[in-house]
């Protein structure tokens, strides 16, 4: 089912399947993330341009992150009499709209504007993503779709890294976001072409979302979801400043390992897809013991075997590469009727987590050392896998 105009009010069966819209919003979401992490890999150049330090451009970042907060909790209670078709091309809008905006910006506070754009419409996207998936392709099916779509993230990771740093001393930094524009124009396109009709199915005010957080087992599991994604941020932001200043890497070696690592997470995320038809609880489980103890052993071993640190940052990767899609596909099976809101709260978790693993994971950097900060991120791990086995509804 690729027309336009067709109906897709409820699950539909395998010969409906509307697959290209699937494969549409996978290309959303590498355009999305590509777009949020690009100043991370251009700041020298960006405030040069702007005239101002690396650390206000930086705040490109930090703005995007905040607006995508907003932007997850309020898209639901907003758009709830809206066309979900018609929501998606509107944040593919806003995407295209923030990039032109960044390469034309005369100075920080415009380029800042442009960003909040960017964060409203991750937000928006992640908070409907999951309910928007579970109406093109049939129940079975969810788990494969939605590790299509996911599979843009550690995608997008790389390309913002490597691609965009290179883009950019080519071409300047300004061009590097007309591409990351012209990528959101395609797709727009993309999604015009695949994505179907998907009228509301009820009107889910601001009030739901508090409903949906009190049922059993949600909120416990949101908890969990923000420890993980807490603990996983929290290592990863000071990862480099791991290998270099305790595991003795280089700056080639830190960015093979890198690329190692954004390769086994879509490894993961595309595997795990399959895994979670059947296995959805062992894959929470599994998701979590695998960063813990990864994160562990990194900072008990990995100082003293750049072998050592190398294994344990690529079992990091294939944990954390399963890890969205294993809690979207939560999200689908345990509030299948509140998917949106669920995904709304879900999407708010790992914003927070985002800021808070940074922050948490700065002080615990100068208060213990990079290897003590990645055994506390280790261990808070383990606890929500504790919290996820004995407490989490992992079954509907």
């Amino acid at each position: 089912m690729t027309s336009t105009t067709a109906d897709c009010t409820a699950s539909p069966d395998s010969a409906s399947a509307a697959w290209g819209a699937v494969w549409a919003m996978a290309l959303g979401v590498f355009s999305l993330v590509t777009a949020e992490f690009l100043p991370a890999s251009l700041l020298t150049p960006m405030g040069q341009g702007l005239g101002v330090s690396e650390g206000q451009a930086g705040q490109a970042v930090t703005v995007t992150a905040l607006m995508a907060l907003v932007g997850g909790l309020t898209i639901v209670p907003l758009a709830r009499t809206l066309d979900r078709r018609h929501v998606l091309l509107g944040l593919c809008c806003l995407l295209i709209a923030s990039n032109l905006l960044v390469a034309v910006a005369p100075s920080l506070p415009l380029m800042l504007l442009a960003r909040i754009f960017l964060g409203l419409a991750l937000g928006g996207f992640w908070a409907i993503a999951a309910a928007t998936t579970m109406r093109l392709v049939p129940t079975a099916e969810i788990p494969k779709a939605l590790s299509i779509i996911f599979s843009g993230v550690p995608l997008a990771t790389i390309t913002a890294a490597a691609l965009g740093s290179y883009l950019g001393d080519l071409f300047g930094w300004r061009m590097v976001f007309f591409m990351a524009a012209g990528l959101g124009g395609l797709t727009l396109i993309a999604q015009l072409i695949t994505l179907p009709r998907m009228e509301p199915n009820h009107a889910a005010g601001a009030g739901t979302m508090l409903k949906v957080l009190k049922r059993p087992g949600v909120g416990i599991g949101m908890l969990a979801v923000a420890m993980v994604f807490t603990a996983h941020f929290a290592g990863f932001t000071y990862l480099r400043a791991f290998l270099e200043n305790n595991a003795g890497f280089h700056i080639t070696g830190i960015s093979t390992l890198l690329l190692a690592f954004g390769v086994a997470n879509l490894i993961a995320t595309l595997v795990g897809g399959r895994l979670l038809e059947h296995h959805m609880p062992r894959m929470l489980c599994g998701t979590a013991l695998f960063m813990g103890l990864a994160l562990a052993c990194l900072a008990l071993l990995g100082t003293q075997s750049s072998w050592m640190a190398s294994a344990m940052v690529i079992v990091w990767g294939l944990g954390f590469g399963a890890t969205p899609v294993s809690w979207s596909t939560w999200i689908t099976r345990i509030v299948p009727d509140e998917a949106e809101s669920a995904g709304a709260l879900f999407g708010a978790a790992i914003q927070t987590a985002i800021a808070l693993g940074a922050a948490a994971g700065g002080v615990l950097v100068d208060a213990t050392g990079a290897p003590g900060m990645m055994l506390t991120s280790g261990i808070v791990l383990l606890i929500a896998l504790a919290l996820i086995g004995s407490r989490v509804k992992l079954t509907a």
